[in-house]
């Protein structure tokens, strides 16, 4: 992205990661930051890119020690934040930079005059990603019957690099199978591969693999007769990854909010295999090992984030998933997290026994 902002400022262009910036010796560091500063300005209107941000930029707060923490990191740190002071409106440099982990940034970085403008990169949706595989592809023979639009559909969540690895496995399919063009199937193919895992070599006993049978079906009935669940696209026996068989689903549309209804779906198209097992053999097994961890964590993500549960309310009492710069702090008392496991507990189990 910073490239093609470059190319469209007809700017100059120059990209380093963070990580170069440290060395062990004290002030090389900053000393190349100055020469990049320097061949920037040479060259101005340029831009600036500068890749992994946290690698230089984590705050200084958590690693102050008696020795005032003058060491090379935070000198070179000290550079950066000097040459981003903002006080020469005459020159045309412009610096970006991209990082994972805003959280663990200094607030010097993110004052006024400096990285002052924040863009959250987010997944293409289904048009974005028609597009992404149509530039993937043009190198590509393709059959006839390939809808393009209809594999961009079947893919929410895919950023552009997984659609360059699903459009280079489809024509690693085709050319296994001797194909003169990429069929459809090698797509479908190529997406359950990326998905659900390479087919593990392996052969099942008939009483495992009927067990397997009933424990996919499971998933699959509820996932068709259950609203809000995602859609069923296939059903497979064939053990894959780490599980002895896979039921696929995928939203229709791209989703950027979740109701309750649809999250309990979720929730009961995920118990349905080990219901399955007890409804046809009246024991269970260790084949629900990754559905427990699915519904789980949708479960108390409902009742510790999204406010879902009427005895925890309106609050949020699980941490973030991106934490904080000095550690996970528990905020909340003992008894509120006896509250929530039982909470999680009585949602799973009122489900389970419908």
């Amino acid at each position: 992205m910073a490239r093609a902002v470059a190319g469209e400022a007809h700017a100059a262009f120059f990209s380093i990661s963070a990580s170069e910036f440290i060395e062990a010796i004290v002030g090389v560091g900053a000393s190349r930051v100055r020469d990049l500063f320097a061949k920037a300005r040479g060259a101005a209107p340029s831009i600036v890119f500068i890749d992994e941000l946290d690698a230089i930029g984590r705050s200084r707060q958590a690693s102050v020690s008696l020795a005032g923490a003058n060491d090379e990191r935070e000198q070179t740190l000290n550079q950066i934040l000097s040459e981003l002071d903002g006080f020469e409106p005459a020159e045309a440099v412009v610096v970006l930079a991209a990082t994972n982990r805003p959280e663990v940034l200094d607030p010097a970085l993110l004052r006024p005059g400096r990285f002052d403008r924040r863009v959250a990169v987010q997944a293409p949706d289904r048009v974005g990603r028609r597009r992404i595989v149509e530039v993937r592809t043009r190198a590509i023979p393709l059959a006839g019957g390939v809808d393009l639009a209809a594999i961009a559909a079947t893919t929410p969540g895919m950023v552009g690099v997984d659609l360059a690895n699903l459009a280079n496995e489809a024509a690693l399919q085709a050319a296994r199978r001797n194909h003169q063009r990429v069929q459809t199937a090698d797509f479908t193919d190529a997406l359950e591969k990326i998905l659900l895992g390479a087919p593990r070599g392996i052969v099942l006993s008939s009483v495992d693999r009927e067990r397997t049978a009933y424990h996919e079906a499971g998933h699959a009935l509820i996932g068709m007769l259950t609203p809000g669940a995602d859609p069923v696209r296939r059903v497979s026996i064939i053990p894959r990854g780490g599980a002895l068989g896979v039921t696929l689903s995928t939203p229709d549309d791209d989703r950027v909010s979740h109701t309750r209804e649809d999250l309990v779906g979720k929730i009961e198209a995920g118990l349905g295999g080990r219901v399955a097992e007890v409804a046809v053999y009246g024991t269970i097994t260790t084949g629900a090992e990754s559905d427990i961890e699915l519904v789980t964590a949708i479960a108390r993500q409902m009742v510790g984030r999204w406010g879902m549960s009427e005895a925890i309310g309106f609050v949020t009492v699980i941490p973030s998933e991106t934490g904080n710069a000095f550690g996970s702090v528990r905020e909340t008392s003992e008894a509120t997290q006896q509250l929530i496991d039982a909470q999680v507990r009585q949602l799973i189990d009122r489900l389970t026994a419908m």
